[in-house]
């Protein structure tokens, strides 16, 4: 699929947000068709443009559904979300986003061991530039995922929050 293609089917349909308060900040939420597309933090670098959220509707599905299972993941009692998503991207991204699912909670893998799960050894830029276009953060793991030796690299709601995701991951609460 284009990027273009990728970037109409985001935004067709009926699209609601709302704004929860999470220990990360504010965390906007963003549903086409009462089917989450986005998770979007205060500040995230390529976070689209707000006109792009549609109307600020709290009482959507499933925004009751997300923000109860943000709740319980956030307070340590949930390692899997089941929530039915909707992440537009290219092909190629939409791969990369099923891998990072795949991540067991608690867990990271690198860029290069990405590319290899993709059957793409040598995508692993592709594969952090998909990464870093992820429109569903938290829910769809990419703050999992790290350099080659194990360092923190980019993240798009900067590296103090994923800092504080991996150690909520890893049972390391730490506010700050």
């Amino acid at each position: 699929m284009s990027t273009t293609r990728a970037a109409t089917r985001a935004t067709t349909g009926h699209r609601t947000h709302t704004v929860v308060d999470s220990p990360v900040g504010p965390l906007t939420l963003v549903a086409t068709d009462g089917v989450l597309a986005g998770l979007y933090m205060q500040d995230q670098r390529h976070r689209p443009p707000q006109e792009t959220f549609g109307e600020p509707d709290p009482d959507t599905e499933p925004f009751g559904e997300v923000a109860a299972q943000l709740e319980a993941y956030f307070d340590g009692r949930l390692q899997t979300f089941d929530l039915p998503l909707a992440p537009a991207g290219t092909a190629f991204q939409e791969r990369v986003w099923a891998q990072l699912r795949a991540i067991p909670y608690g867990e990271t893998r690198s860029y290069g061991q990405l590319a290899d799960g993709l059957g793409a050894p040598r995508a692993s830029r592709a594969v952090g530039l998909a990464n870093g276009r992820n429109p569903i953060g938290i829910i769809i793991p990419c703050h999992r995922v790290v350099g080659a030796g194990g360092g923190l690299t980019g993240y798009g709601g900067g590296l103090p929050r994923k800092r504080f995701l991996l150690d909520l991951e890893q049972g390391v609460r730490r506010l700050g």
